[in-house]
C-alpha cells in the first residue's frame, strides 16, 4: 500500500509558535536521518489525522514530499492531545535503502474459526503478541505478517520461531533467543471452573460438605432431646 504525505517548510520555532500553528489547523513536525540535516516542517491536521488512523501508516515506508523534494520515510513518533482528537507533533525518519531498519509490524491472525482448538475443542484464541519487532532492509519491509491458526490444537501455542516470515525479514535477536508465544488457544475459564466444581448429592441437592454439616447438626439436635418419661 503506497501512502503519500505532503509537508510544508516551517520557519517558526518554540512552544508558542507551535501552539499558534496548531490553532490554524496545522501540526508541527520534523524530518531527520539518512545523513541529511533535520528539517522542521508542518502538516495539514485533517490529512495527517486521517493517515494516523490507517494501520499501514504506522508500519510502511511512506513517500513524503516537501517543496517538490520526495523522501522515503518512516513514522517514528507522534504525540496526541491528552483528551482531544488533536495531533500535537509528529516525527519522520528518512531511510537509507542499504541499511536495515527496526520496525514493529502488525500481526494478522488467520483461520481462527477453523482451528481444531476452536472448532472441535471449543477453546478461545488468546493473542499474546499483536505486533512483531523485526529487522530488514527497507525494500523488504512487509505491511503485516500473517499468522495461520488452521492447525492450532487446544492447549497449544504458536511461537515466534513458528512464524512464516517473508524473505529478508528476521525478528529481533532478543525475540529469537526468548522465542515467546504469539498466540494460544485455551479452554474457556467458565468451562474449567465447572469441571472442578464440587459435585452435589443426589438426595439433598447439597454439596457433600453441606450435607455432612446438615447431618451433624441433625445428630446434635436429636441428642439434645430428653427421653420420654415412663408412666
Amino acid at each position: 500500500m503506497k501512502i503519500e504525505v505532503t509537508a510544508f517548510p516551517r520557519t517558526s520555532q518554540g512552544k508558542g509558535a507551535s501552539r499558534r500553528l496548531r490553532a490554524t489547523g496545522r501540526v508541527p513536525g520534523v524530518i531527520y536521518g539518512a545523513g541529511v540535516d533535520a528539517q522542521s516542517v508542518e502538516f495539514d491536521h485533517k490529512a495527517l489525522l486521517r493517515h494516523l488512523k490507517l494501520e499501514a501508516f504506522h508500519s510502511s515506508i511512506l513517500d513524503l514530499t516537501v517543496e517538490g523534494r520526495k523522501d522515503r520515510v518512516l513514522l517514528r513518533d507522534f504525540q496526541m492531545h491528552p483528551f482531544k482528537e488533536q495531533v500535537q507533533h509528529v516525527d519522520f525518519q528518512r531511510i537509507d535503502p542499504k541499511k536495515k531498519i527496526h520496525m514493529a509490524v502488525p500481526l494478522h491472525f488467520m483461520n481462527a474459526e477453523i482451528s481444531p482448538g476452536v472448532k472441535i475443542g471449543k477453546g478461545v484464541i488468546q493473542h499474546i503478541i499483536n505486533e512483531l519487532e523485526i529487522l530488514c532492509l527497507p525494500d523488504d519491509l512487509p505491511e503485516y505478517i500473517e499468522v495461520d491458526l488452521k492447525d492450532l490444537e487446544l492447549g497449544h501455542s504458536i511461537h515466534v520461531s513458528d512464524l512464516n516470515l517473508p524473505k529478508g525479514v528476521e525478528p529481533l535477536s532478543k525475540l529469537k533467543a526468548d522465542d515467546p508465544a504469539v498466540v494460544t488457544v485455551q479452554v474457556p475459564r467458565e468451562v474449567a471452573v465447572e469441571e472442578v466444581a464440587a459435585p452435589v448429592t443426589e438426595i439433598t441437592g447439597q454439596a457433600p460438605e453441606a450435607a455432612a454439616g446438615a447431618a451433624a447438626a441433625g445428630d446434635k439436635k436429636d441428642g439434645d432431646k430428653k427421653p420420654a418419661e415412663k408412666k
